[in-house]
């Protein structure tokens, strides 16, 4: 089943996509319009979404799907009495596109925002925004999760005293070959890299410990581009992006750029970042007063190039994806309780408004399975 999945994203990747259907898999906050994980069937062939299913969960906010695609992790943001957040485990029947609750665990922190799985399948990984820390869980044969194997506390703080005061995880990514722990920690500014043993599940620092944001910036979202030879992280409080040439647990910055619109000086809020699979084009997404997804080409040795910004008609674009055929962008317009789906030009990187959209709650997370 791997090796099937993961040759079709090979003939992505390589422009021989075809149209098909997909799980779309969409994590909310609770709302008086949400609660909970909720399952819809898309089609590539026009950018449609039929509702599904949906299964109660508190503040599933982020979302990761196994290796095997059996199995739905699903961090529950809440810091319920003083004892922390925790991650759930579901499991996902591809034949009738529904999720079944399995257990859940404590992530040994407040406020988990992102969960993660290594590339065996058999750890998770979580990190808890407000205490700044982040746990490994261990999967068990049926696909739930054991209590924490460990829990890592950062220490630290940053220049702006709103929202720096202390260290805040915001992403968990591991590397492609599976043997580094990238962790992007807004409050202390630094993307801190880990040495991953996924034999023991034991993280260690790095050759390099971290890499050093400007002072204030955020760090937020890490992502790797395809050919693994480059990584980009999004920061939240600046509004930028870097650019770093990747080899081995090792960043060396390339490049710093804006992720705003010209004219546009509210507070940025940049939240999510993506890179399309035949790595021509990166998006970042914008929570300013402007809305945007900022779009740029992929140069040689891996630089960035502004290619425009898209409006998400809507507000507060806490995360977005692109299908897996490359052919439409979703956004997740979480303060206006709706997805928009637009069509992605694979020559220009450009967005356009299909009018499709999706009603829903406070969207924070939207996760692809292919449908069998």
């Amino acid at each position: 089943m791997l090796n099937r999945f993961f040759g079709f994203f090979f003939l992505l990747a390589s422009g021989g996509a075809v149209a098909q259907d997909f799980y779309l898999l969409v994590g909310t906050y609770d709302s008086p319009k949400s609660e909970g994980i909720y399952v819809y069937r898309f089609s590539s062939r026009d950018g449609t979404a039929t509702p599904l299913s949906h299964i109660k969960a508190s503040n599933p906010s982020f979302l990761a799907i196994s290796p095997g695609q059996q199995y739905v992790y699903a961090v529950l943001e809440n810091a319920k009495e003083g004892k922390g957040g925790e991650v759930a485990a579901f499991g996902f029947n591809k034949t009738k596109g529904e999720l079944t609750f399995i257990n859940q665990q404590l992530t040994g922190g407040d406020h988990p925002c992102y969960v993660e799985t290594d590339k065996t399948g058999k750890w998770v990984f979580a990190g808890n925004y407000s205490s700044g820390s982040l746990a490994v869980l261990p999967v068990e044969n049926n696909g739930g999760l054991s209590p924490a194997a460990s829990v890592i506390q950062h220490r630290g703080s940053g220049l702006n005293p709103q929202r720096q005061q202390s260290p805040h995880v915001h992403c968990t990514l591991i590397s492609p070959d599976n043997q580094w722990l990238l962790v992007p920690d807004l409050g202390m500014d630094k993307l801190m890299i880990y040495r991953f043993d996924a034999t023991t599940g034991q993280l260690t620092t790095g050759q390099q410990p971290f890499a050093a944001s400007e002072p204030g910036a955020g760090p937020r979202h890490f992502t790797f581009h395809p050919n693994h030879k480059y990584g980009y992280l999004v920061e939240e409080l600046s509004g930028t992006v870097v650019a770093y040439k990747y080899r081995k647990g090792r960043l060396k910055r390339l490049q710093r750029i804006s992720t705003m619109p010209a004219g546009d000086s509210s507070f940025a809020g940049s939240a999510d970042i993506h890179i399309s699979a035949d790595g021509r084009f990166l998006y970042a997404s914008n929570r300013s007063i402007s809305n945007t997804i900022a779009i740029y080409s992929i140069r040689k040795k891996g630089r960035l190039a502004l290619a425009g910004h898209q409006s998400t008609l809507g507000n507060g674009p806490r995360n977005f994806s692109i299908d897996p055929t490359g052919k439409f962008l979703l956004v997740g317009n979480q303060n206006s309780d709706e997805i928009v789906i637009f069509e992605r030009n694979e020559q220009t990187g450009l967005l356009k408004d299909t009018g499709k959209r999706i009603p829903l709650g406070k969207p924070v997370c939207l996760k692809w399975i292919p449908v069998n």
